[in-house]
């Protein structure tokens, strides 16, 4: 089975765990949580990073940080994952969600504005599948507002919008390196900010708020979100890598264009011009009035060895959110389109050209025959 991604470590992960084991540093203290934090942040443009247990606790801490009454409204695409908008109902917001584009499957800037209003606190744009949202209109909605920023770049490292690094535009930003993204540690994430009162917050909400003074005494409600030395060794050593990570991944794209681009019954990944695009996974949306579905399509590659994985369900589409009132009979054509006939093939580090090859051949055997 050729597999959608898999990790990949080496020599210099393997030592850096090895020293974690030997000296006795394993738990959520030691010398590579540091590291990992400050080399992730200035890679990033950032001043502070706050290492945290994975993706979705990231977003968690950064939703917490921003401090905001309950009730308050944060706008963000439909398209996306649920840690999004789990985030914001779990503190007790409300989120408000927008259609993608087509092209870049990002959220679609030009539809926040007719969903501000009085109760409109903070934009979480999520830059998708390896493609930046368009920021600068954005950010001028958010000063024009007052509105915060909470940057989700879970899908996009190393990736850049007009020459800045993604993580690097929002009042606080959320990273996931969970085995399948870029880098890895496994499970875990990382919180950055250019403000020391956020970053202050996060670490003591990722460790239970324990008060400075006195140990186990809490003021406030956090959670156990901590990142063990282990996993921040591994981050070390990818964070190294990341250049040369994002280089084979935008070769493993590009190859794919160059042979898929003349099949005329599917739509294929873009980078604007803004943009640099680092193909987190390689997506591919079936035309509406192909015989195959993402479904059958899937079923068809896994029968010749060949895994795949759905494009996301919309926010709107979510029966759980649904049974607690929201969305109720919103439609959002874009992210239902993109969403039944989307999926994407393997793309992890570890692809062949060979392996690459089948899966090409195979692909437009079976749409074309």
């Amino acid at each position: 089975m050729i597999l959608v991604s898999e990790p990949v470590v080496g020599p210099e992960e393997l030592a850096n765990i090895t020293d974690c084991l030997t000296s006795g540093w394993i738990s959520s203290a030691g010398k590579y949580i540091d590291e990992f934090e400050s080399s992730w942040a200035a890679y990033c443009g950032m001043k502070y990073g706050v290492a945290v247990s994975n993706g979705t606790a990231a977003l968690e801490i950064a939703v917490t940080c921003l401090d905001l009454e309950k009730g308050s409204e944060i706008i963000l695409p439909s398209f996306t994952i649920i840690s999004c908008a789990q985030a914001i109902t779990n503190q007790g917001m409300v989120p408000v969600v927008v259609d993608c584009e087509l092209d870049t499957w990002c959220m679609d800037v030009s539809k926040i504005e007719e969903k501000i209003t009085s109760k409109t606190k903070a934009i979480m744009p999520v830059h998708m599948y390896g493609h930046p949202v368009d920021m600068d209109p954005l950010i001028k909605l958010a000063e024009k507002y007052g509105l915060k920023i909470i940057e989700d770049a879970a899908e996009v490292h190393g990736g850049e919008y007009k020459g800045r690094k993604c993580g690097s535009m929002g009042d606080i930003s959320t990273f996931s390196f969970y085995a399948n993204k870029l880098i890895t540690t496994g499970e875990g994430g990382m919180v950055l900010t250019n403000n020391s009162e956020y970053a202050e917050r996060a670490q003591s909400l990722r460790n239970l708020c324990f008060e400075r003074e006195r140990r186990f005494k809490h003021n406030k409600i956090g959670f156990n979100y901590r990142m063990t030395n282990m996993q921040a060794a591994l981050g070390v050593a990818q964070v190294k890598k990341i250049e040369s990570i994002v280089e084979k991944k935008r070769d493993i794209a590009d190859y794919y264009t160059q042979h898929l681009k003349f099949v005329e019954s599917i739509q294929l990944p873009i980078e604007k011009n803004w943009a640099k695009n680092v193909y987190w996974v390689y997506g591919i949306i079936l035309d509406s009035d192909h015989v195959e579905t993402a479904v059958t399509l899937a079923a068809k590659l896994r029968e010749v060895g060949i895994e795949t994985r759905p494009f996301f369900v919309g926010m709107h589409e979510q029966p759980v959110f649904k049974d607690r009132g929201l969305f109720l009979g919103e439609h959002y054509p874009i992210t239902e389109m993109i969403s039944d006939r989307g999926l994407y093939i393997p793309s992890g580090l570890n692809l062949t050209v060979p392996q690459q090859d089948k899966i090409i051949r195979e692909l437009i055997f079976i749409l074309e025959k």
